[in-house]
């Protein structure tokens, strides 16, 4: 069935449209079990919503938190999720998606720690708890513009990307790539001593340690064969661990689709776009047994390339050749499917936001069926992070939700601070 605007009035009408689109969006009437607490780590999340990280490209120039990473980051812990997500920070200063992307360094440490501090101290203030805080660590590979133009760092040539792009790529070498992965044993130490539960090594959307798991045509140690590819994310593994101890964790945000046929594209099927976790799954699962992760973040999809598989929207700069609750219950069965086979693993789910006002129903319909612990939200977080108290109640109100507009995105991809144009148009406007 084509492409869509969303037009739903009830719970009713979406629950029709995903039968006759056979897509599974399991919705719920109560979002009651979004509100029971969830042992991770040694800690307690007090819910399973968690707000995922939501890069505001509005740091300093050398990479610290700006006001409006401040006004961010204050307005999610008042809001009073269970886990913040925190957003994408740079491990190496040519990694940097932006001029004005976080870069964590020892200069700049205690300003972290500062905003890490302040946000345990708003939400105990309002909510009686404090959320747990994952910072999330990247190198953003081809996507890299840390002059504000680009300066990609591409593990392979990969055509689908750079199909109508008029500038140099330049593959990297085996020893530019053990560089990077030492890398996050300096970010891991420094994520740490700046006060955050743990850290996410980056690994979804098509940057550098993603796109690393599609290397089907790289030759050398770092492509071709399942144990190659995976290679630099288990080295950044080991290079986090080398670095930190006691209670802090390691985990990933993690592709598990990425939407390119092969040998582009990682947990697709030869021959098709079809979604196969078969080497997801693996890679998750040794993960857990390696380095003790305690939850998986799970994610699809390229927001530069094919971002209606990661976030279904309902305007964005190309028409999908499919519905948008097409691309909710793929995601949605794909989170399933990982929490079935990894029944003792957490596993974080996302892509609520395109319902709207009825997201909560279905992150507790996926929590409450048993198809995953947490639900995230990252656009509603940016209209909305009120939303969370809503959600006790059910239904959101419809005139302060996304309504996927890809508003934010623009932004991000223009290199300016990003943040919700329609509900926060006094900061944010294209």
């Amino acid at each position: 069935m084509s492409h869509e605007t969303f037009h739903y009035r009830n719970l009713d009408e979406i629950r029709q449209k995903a039968r006759d689109l056979g897509a599974f969006v399991p919705l719920c009437d109560t979002t009651s079990a979004l509100f029971r607490p969830l042992e991770l780590a040694g800690r307690t999340v007090a819910n399973r919503i968690a707000f995922q990280p939501m890069e505001g490209t509005d740091g300093t120039g050398a990479g610290a938190p700006g006001p409006l990473t401040w006004r961010r980051y204050e307005r999610f812990a008042q809001a009073g999720p269970g886990l913040i997500w925190f957003e994408a920070v740079a491990t190496v200063p040519e990694g940097r998606a932006s001029a004005h992307q976080l870069y964590l360094t020892e200069e700049n440490v205690g300003e972290f720690a500062r905003l890490v501090d302040h946000m345990r101290e708003l939400c105990l203030k309002r909510h009686g708890y404090v959320p747990v805080i994952i910072m999330q660590a990247t190198n953003s590979g081809r996507y890299s513009k840390p002059k504000g133009v680009p300066e990609p760092l591409v593990a392979y040539r990969c055509p689908p990307l750079e199909e109508g792009l008029d500038q140099p790529f330049r593959v990297l070498t085996d020893e530019e790539l053990q560089r990077y992965e030492a890398a996050f044993e300096t970010t891991a130490r420094l994520c740490r001593t700046a006060g955050f539960d743990g850290m996410d090594i980056k690994c979804c959307h098509r940057y550098l340690a993603c796109e690393l798991l599609s290397a089907y045509t790289r030759p050398g140690p770092y492509g071709g064969s399942y144990e190659n590819r995976t290679r630099f994310l288990k080295n950044a593994y080991r290079a986090a661990g080398a670095a930190v101890s006691g209670d802090f964790f390691l985990t990933s945000r993690l592709n598990v689709y990425d939407g390119f046929a092969y040998p582009y594209g990682f947990g697709v099927h030869p021959g098709s776009l079809d979604v196969d976790l078969t080497e997801p799954v693996r890679l998750i699962r040794e993960l857990k047994e390696e380095f003790g992760i305690p939850l998986i973040n799970v994610t699809m999809g390229n927001p530069y390339k094919n971002p209606h598989v990661n976030r279904p929207y309902d305007h964005g700069n190309y028409i999908p050749d499919e519905h948008p609750l097409t691309g909710v219950g793929r995601m949605m069965g794909a989170v399933a499917e990982i929490q079935r086979q990894l029944p003792d693993l957490p596993v974080l789910g996302s892509a609520f936001s395109y319902l709207r006002q009825f997201s909560p129903c279905l992150a507790a319909g996926m929590v409450s069926g048993g198809h995953c612990a947490l639900a995230g939200f990252g656009r509603m977080a940016f209209a909305d992070p009120d939303f969370v108290d809503q959600c006790r109640k059910g239904i959101l109100d419809p005139a302060a939700v996304c309504v996927a507009c890809g508003g934010c995105a623009a932004l991000l991809r223009a290199g300016r601070p990003a943040g919700c144009i329609v509900r926060d148009r006094e900061v944010y406007h294209l």
